[in-house]
């Protein structure tokens, strides 16, 4: 009975442990379930899991098993460092672009390279930096970007590579040069000096075709190839002819039409000094009358009213009442009366009483009238003693005139003349009587000819100019004082003298060029002395023969290219001058 007791105690206890074992170990059961269900990740994305082996949908790699509690931290260290080593490749020229094994960039081409780890990274910096100091210490100085860690020749200019200066700052005087500057500056100008070898070779060698020259410094002239000693540049070949060679520039006849050049052939001919010039038109003082009274009186009739009033010649311009005019009547009548009593007497009278009424200014109409009649004139008329215009009037109606006062003022414009300027190295090859051409555009007048007729013996204060007179026939009246017309001066003409266009001549101001036209496609540019130039045409002295043919339209740039290919005939030439082979700084 007793026994049975325990038994059954002992089968409710273990009922009992039963019951609350299980219950936990089914409360537990799921969650192991779901860590062996989740329990693979893929490392790329680790959003994406799953409970069985297999791949990323992603990207494809492989899922990897996820670590207990236990080994959580081992896990995350390892999932560190194979991130780490995942991406250890990247790309130098876009760093964004990484990649856990060796490849090339998707964007440049280029291939991937591996990162260096954090121990060694400061001490890779170091080290690269001082690599890249003493890789690239020599660079070009016509070619910056052209580095190297050891001495030689730039490949692109064959200068001499420089040691790069690694001093704060250069002193005195070289303080902003560059240091291929420096380098060239501070060699000694007996170094430049060329040996007397080179400059025997130089001389004996002017006549070849083919020349070796520095680019950057012309005056290293060679006969054969190589460096310039200077700056060690490759010497670049030119092609030179003889300095007493002519330069022949070759032209298509096509080229020549698209050119328009046109050609000239020299002759032979008559020219003339010339000078172009203004003159100013004014009264011919020769023509200039002026009307006074020689008898104080009034003035009772007066026919002229204004300035500007046209007279003829015998027209009446004022009566004058004058005592001493009467008076001298009076004795007129005397004589003659007197004449019938003595003769001989009586005529030496009459003579004389005649005399004075003529030198008192009266006119001949009225002594005969007085001879006629016997009566005295008491208004005295006074006629026009030219043609012309009043250009002066000082009296009115009634005023009173004494002799010694100037009434009228009448110019005749018949004839004017024509003062013309002209410099003063001019003047010498003027004189009286050389043919003048004179055109007024603005009255319809062109090429009027005559002559010089008065050379004045000063000359202007201010302009420092010569006047020179020319007198025009005025008929019509056409030129008015005070206009400006345009003179042409002609001076001595010459006789048998080449003459050419003047637009075929390049005037440089050195000296005067031509274009000479060899053949038909064959041009030189030829330098000329010219002589005296007038109307478009020079005289050649030098230079050109009778029948060449110059080139008067285009010919600027057949010279420009004739002057190219001189260039090198001079720089040759230079070559073998002592002084100019020395390169002073």
């Amino acid at each position: 009975m007793k026994h049975s007791f325990y038994i059954a105690l002992f089968t409710s206890v273990c009922l009992l442990g039963c019951t609350t074992f299980f219950p936990a170990f089914a409360a537990t059961e799921p969650s192991t379930h779901e860590q062996h269900q989740s329990s693979y990740y893929c490392p790329m994305h680790p959003e994406v899991t799953s409970h069985e082996p297999g791949s990323c949908p992603k990207c494809g790699m492989f899922l990897i098993a996820k670590e207990t509690d236990a080994t959580t931290s081992h896990t995350d260290e390892a999932t560190q460092n194979h991130e780490q080593h995942q991406h250890n490749y990247y790309c130098p020229m876009h760093p964004e672009v990484t990649s856990h094994e060796p490849g090339s960039c998707p964007k440049c081409g280029m291939f991937l390279i591996a990162k260096e780890t954090d121990a060694t990274t400061s001490h890779t910096d170091e080290a690269t930096q001082n690599h890249e100091q003493h890789q690239h210490n020599y660079y070009c100085p016509m070619h910056p970007e052209v580095t190297s860690h050891e001495p030689g020749s730039c490949p692109k200019c064959g200068m001499f590579l420089i040691e790069k200066d690694t001093d704060a700052e250069p002193a005195m005087d070289h303080k902003h040069m560059t240091p291929a500057a420096k380098k060239v500056f501070e060699q000694p100008i007996s170094s430049l000096k060329p040996t007397k070898k080179a400059l025997s070779t130089a001389k004996s060698s002017r006549s070849d075709k083919s020349k070796y020259i520095c680019p950057m410094h012309p005056h290293v002239v060679s006969d054969t190839p190589g460096s310039c000693p200077i700056c060690g540049m490759n010497l670049e070949k030119v092609t030179v002819a003889d300095t007493a060679q002519e330069v022949v520039v070759g032209v298509s006849g096509g080229m020549q039409q698209a050119l328009g050049m046109r050609s000239h052939v020299v002759t032979k001919g008559s020219l003339s000094r010339q000078v172009n010039t203004i003159g100013t038109v004014q009264y011919n003082e020769n023509t200039i009358g002026h009307v006074h009274t020689r008898a104080t009186g009034w003035i009772e009739t007066l026919m002229v009213h204004n300035v500007g009033q046209q007279v003829k010649k015998g027209q009446l311009l004022y009566e004058l009442y004058s005592p001493e005019l009467v008076n001298a009547q009076d004795d007129y009548s005397q004589a003659l009366d007197y004449l019938q009593q003595d003769k001989n007497r009586g005529s030496i009278l009459l003579s004389k009483a005649r005399k004075r009424l003529e030198l008192l200014g009266v006119d001949d109409t009225v002594i005969k009238r007085l001879e006629t009649t016997g009566e005295t004139v008491f208004r005295v008329p006074f006629y026009a003693p030219q043609s012309g215009f009043i250009s002066e009037l000082t009296i009115r109606h009634g005023m009173y005139i004494q002799p010694g006062d100037t009434l009228f003022e009448i110019v005749n414009l018949d004839s004017v003349w024509v003062i013309a300027d002209v410099f003063e190295n001019e003047q010498s090859w003027l004189s009286l009587g050389h043919k003048v051409s004179v055109s007024a555009a603005a009255q319809g007048l062109f090429d009027i000819e005559s002559s010089i007729d008065y050379i004045y013996p000063e000359l202007d204060t201010v302009t420092r100019a010569m006047r020179v007179r020319v007198q025009l026939n005025n008929v019509q009246e056409r030129l008015r004082p005070g206009s400006l017309v345009d003179v042409t001066l002609y001076g001595q003409a010459k006789d048998n003298v080449l003459t050419v266009p003047t637009e075929a001549l390049i005037l440089t101001g050195r000296e005067n060029r031509v274009v000479v036209q060899r053949d038909d496609t064959r041009f030189a540019s030829v330098p000329v002395k010219i002589g005296m130039m007038a109307q478009g045409k020079a005289e050649v002295l030098q230079g050109l023969n009778e029948h060449d043919k110059v080139v008067v339209s285009g010919q600027f740039l057949l010279d420009s290219e004739a002057s190219i290919q001189g260039s090198l005939q001079r720089l040759s030439s230079a070559a073998v001058q002592p002084s100019a082979a020395v390169h002073q700084h």
